[in-house]
């Protein structure tokens, strides 16, 4: 085990927020425990910890959302019993919130003008045009993009509205900007724009608190960083002193060693058999196999093809030509349902808007996909209903206040152990995880690596797709590498390293050859 290590004495004068001592409880649990937290002026701050540590809790405190109970809040020097929104705007601290608090149906430009827009002199009718222009210098000068003049928000991608919430803010001339798992659904080269804007805003006097899953990206951007650990701070210091590994085992209370359990898994027949598979644009020729037993990475670029694959195993995609063999017999898959049928489980990337029913409760996710078992005469059994429910529960370690819980109260790890839990119900023989650990701390990590470990363990097949390349050598078998639209590697886990799994997925490895 790590000893916790002692948050260092900062010099007031040089601190732009302090956290002192903050307790806070909801009902009977205890959010945050006595933590204490300094960050300093014009430097990258960052907050870290597994689901549920308090990073949340801390923040929303300091956004006024919560009051603590205990402990006081310091703003330049100044201590306040209760921060409210609108006192956050006139000190200056803004926040970039994981979710996109955007109105859907506004340009760009009334996007980011909201509250504050231009209009045609002497008159209440606003001037679009001006806003818009505006709007597309701010992008050029932030970010060195251009969007659609007339694009609607709703129409923009997840990473164009990232950015169209960042401008927003510092259309307010920030002193303080809180960044909430910012790339979570961006991939490398946007995260990179974000990165340069950070440092840049940093190098201008500007103070950033950023909270991320992402430890290589804390070890990369951040100059200091915190680690929350059971509604405590364990940990606070520069990062020249530390690295990704060892803030690790601070938030997990663990040698970082044992994140990959180790599986001793005879492997049996096939299970699932690909042969020749294509969908036009997608990806082409693509042949493979899966054992029982076996949990086989895929991996590749955007566009590489490699989630086209996923999606066309489970039938969102129709495939032009090409063989699915599931346990000896040909089907093509031609929707979801079928695919159920057939004993294959998805667990999507987006678990928030296609994994799980936020607003249903735990026991109603893990039952959904199998009904049938649970109903006769279209009355269902409530009793087995829940024992099998309270049975999953623990068995995944679901962090829960009971079967009866919404969805939406849980922690990110905590939704994915649920998405999971329904296909667990239903008994699937195939699993198909795109990104099964995105946006989940380091803790809930292992569970989730320990539970792959054990559909493997029972006879099932696994398919981890995922950009986690760490991950996908640690946990997987057989890595397959895709490469615009081409399965053009495959790998023996225990031969690789995620350096050459990196330069077989981006190309630059010489000699790269179509696997099929």
């Amino acid at each position: 085990m790590t000893e916790p290590v002692p948050t260092q004495a900062t010099d007031n004068n040089d601190v732009i927020i302090r956290f002192d001592h903050i307790v806070k409880r909801f009902g009977g649990a205890q959010a945050l425990a006595d933590a204490s937290l300094a960050i300093r002026r014009g430097t990258v701050h960052g907050l870290v910890g597994q689901n549920g540590a308090g990073k949340s809790t801390l923040i929303k405190l300091l956004a006024g959302l919560h009051v603590a109970d205990g402990g006081t809040i310091e703003i330049e020097g100044k201590a306040y019993d209760r921060l409210t929104p609108h006192l956050n705007e006139e000190l200056g601290i803004h926040f970039i919130h994981q979710d996109r608090l955007l109105v859907p149906t506004f340009t760009v430009g009334e996007a980011l003008f909201l509250g504050r827009e231009t209009r045609f002199a002497a008159t209440p009718f606003l001037d679009r045009r001006a806003m818009q222009k505006r709007a597309s210098e701010l992008l050029a000068n932030y970010f060195g993009i251009s969007l659609p003049k007339n694009a609607l928000i709703g129409e923009l991608s997840t990473a164009e509205r990232q950015i169209v919430q960042i401008t927003r803010a510092l259309l307010h001339q920030p002193k303080v900007l809180v960044f909430d798992e910012p790339t979570a659904a961006l991939v490398r080269r946007e995260a990179e724009i974000l990165f340069r804007l950070i440092r840049r805003l940093r190098d201008e006097g500007v103070t950033i608190i950023y909270i991320s899953h992402y430890l290589n990206e804390i070890e990369e951007l951040c100059d200091h960083v915190t680690v929350l650990r059971n509604g405590r701070d364990v940990a606070s210091l520069p990062i020249g002193e530390t690295s990704a590994k060892a803030i690790a085992s601070l938030m997990i209370e663990r040698d970082i060693a044992e994140m990959f359990p180790k599986r001793q898994v005879d492997l049996g027949e096939a299970i699932l058999n690909i042969r020749g598979l294509s969908v036009p644009n997608r990806f082409d020729d693509v042949s493979f196999s899966l054992r029982r037993g076996e949990v086989l990475g895929i991996t590749g670029l955007l566009g590489s093809g490699a989630k086209d694959l996923i999606r066309t195993l489970f039938g969102l995609e129709q495939a032009a030509s090409g063989e699915i063999e599931i346990e000896g017999r040909v089907a093509q898959s031609r929707s979801p349902a079928k695919a159920v049928d057939r004993q294959l489980a998805l667990v999507p990337e987006d678990r928030r808007g296609h994994g799980v029913g936020l607003d249903l409760s735990v026991t109603e996710n893990v039952t959904l996909p199998s009904l049938a078992r649970y109903s006769r005469f279209g009355f269902l059994n409530r009793k087995r209903e829940r024992s099998d429910t309270e049975e999953l529960i623990k068995r995944l370690q679901i962090k829960t206040a009971g079967r009866d819980a919404l969805v939406r109260t849980l922690s990110g790890g905590n939704q994915q152990k649920v998405a999971i839990a329904k296909w667990l119900s239903r008994q699937s023989e195939i699993y198909l995880l795109d990104e099964p650990t995105v946006g989940v701390d380091i803790g809930s990590k292992v569970e989730i690596y320990a539970l792959i470990g054990e559909l493997a363990a029972r006879g099932a097949g696994v398919i981890v797709l995922s950009s986690d390349l760490p991950e996908l050598v640690g946990i997987t078998d057989r890595i397959l590498v895709f490469f615009r639209g081409r399965l053009i590697q495959e790998l023996d886990s225990s031969k690789t390293t995620t350096d050459e799994v990196l330069s077989i997925s981006t190309g630059a490895s010489e000699g790269l050859r179509h696997v099929g």
